[in-house]
């Protein structure tokens, strides 16, 4: 996978758990998020009946938002979640439901992406002896220690909640376009038969693309609300040019054009064109989203174009008219090593 042939790293790992798997359901979310909360309270065995309390939590708190939460017709599990919230069973079955019937298949699927498993395993399953639970390895624990670790629970949420809004408004993907909010940095979706309906924050559903990292820089980043250092979310090519863009078709607001970025970074750039090399560093982060098959995917497609060479262009047609309105451009005084 190309989102982790040049970074192996665990955090790169665990993000293409996230952003790339198979979405048949949003149990694998559910699961992650419980791993990451069990993970922070240290566990180093974790048996399901312990796994159920926070996966069932999960399930049935998005299931009174989005009622859809798979793409099969049916699921035992699921209406158990649902006549648990309905208030016709008891939180005791809904745990014993959960334990027997919700890790089924996620406990082995979590850790594949595109057909393989990942290097370096989160945990390891030990049904043995009449065991149910699964073993964190060193991996996870050593995730844990990371500078990244304070994202991964609002960048899973910011996931689920792109999936289920897609599965849950059954509309042609190619009629939906998720649009940007800039006051308050929100992502949503309308078109001419809906309403405006919230999806997620911008940088909770972007960060993870960018493996939490300055666009320009690769400094780490934060996207937790509570940070002093809490990143920007900031035109790729400057707002102050939007009639231009808009007079060939371009939206200067779209999803393609919008990079996080350390705020000191931001600063500098204001509303200059970043240098040449830039635009192929944003089309990579660009063709990340359109892998991972979600309404920011159809949503960059609809405005780039439906073929890599079509994007290709368009970014340079888009890159060039910048470039004519400003002349100078820029490049941050610190950049570290690329990973994208």
């Amino acid at each position: 996978m190309h989102f982790q042939q040049n970074d192996p790293s665990l955090e790169s790992q665990w993000r293409a758990l996230i952003l790339f798997g198979k979405n048949s359901a949003t149990y694998k979310f559910a699961f992650a998020k419980s791993l990451l909360e069990l993970i922070d309270q240290e566990k180093t065995v974790v048996r399901l009946e312990e796994l159920a309390r926070p996966f069932a939590r999960n399930i049935t708190d998005h299931l009174k938002a989005s009622d859809k939460q798979g793409n099969s017709q049916s699921s035992k599990f699921l209406n158990y979640c649902r006549d648990y919230n309905q208030g016709t069973i008891s939180e005791e079955d809904l745990l014993k439901h959960t334990e027997k019937l919700g890790f089924v298949n996620v406990v082995d699927a979590f850790q594949n992406v595109n057909g393989g498993q990942i290097p370096n395993l989160f945990y390891e399953k030990n049904y043995q002896q009449g065991k149910k639970e699964i073993v964190v390895t060193d991996h996870l624990l050593k995730l844990k220690e990371s500078f990244h670790f304070q994202n991964f629970g609002q960048e899973t949420e910011a996931r689920w909640k792109l999936v289920e809004t897609a599965w849950n408004l059954q509309i042609n993907p190619n009629l939906l376009e998720v649009k940007y909010d800039e006051e308050a940095s929100l992502f949503f979706l309308e078109n001419n038969l809906m309403r405006r309906k919230d999806i997620t924050s911008v940088r909770d559903a972007l960060n993870g693309y960018q493996k939490g990292k300055c666009f320009y820089s690769f400094q780490d980043i934060s996207v937790n609300t509570g940070s002093a250092n809490i990143c920007d979310v900031d035109h790729f090519l400057p707002h102050i040019n939007k009639l231009a863009h808009q007079e060939v078709g371009a939206n200067i607001n779209g999803v393609w054009n919008l990079v996080l970025a350390d705020p000191s970074v931001n600063r500098q750039k204001n509303a200059r064109v970043p240098e040449l090399r830039f635009l192929e560093r944003l089309y990579n982060r660009n063709e990340f989203y359109i892998t991972s098959k979600h309404p920011l995917a159809e949503t960059i497609i609809n405005q780039t174009g439906n073929s890599p060479k079509k994007r290709q262009e368009f970014l340079q047609r888009q890159y060039d008219l910048a470039k004519s309105q400003s002349i100078v451009s820029w490049a941050p005084v610190i950049e570290l090593i690329g990973t994208f």
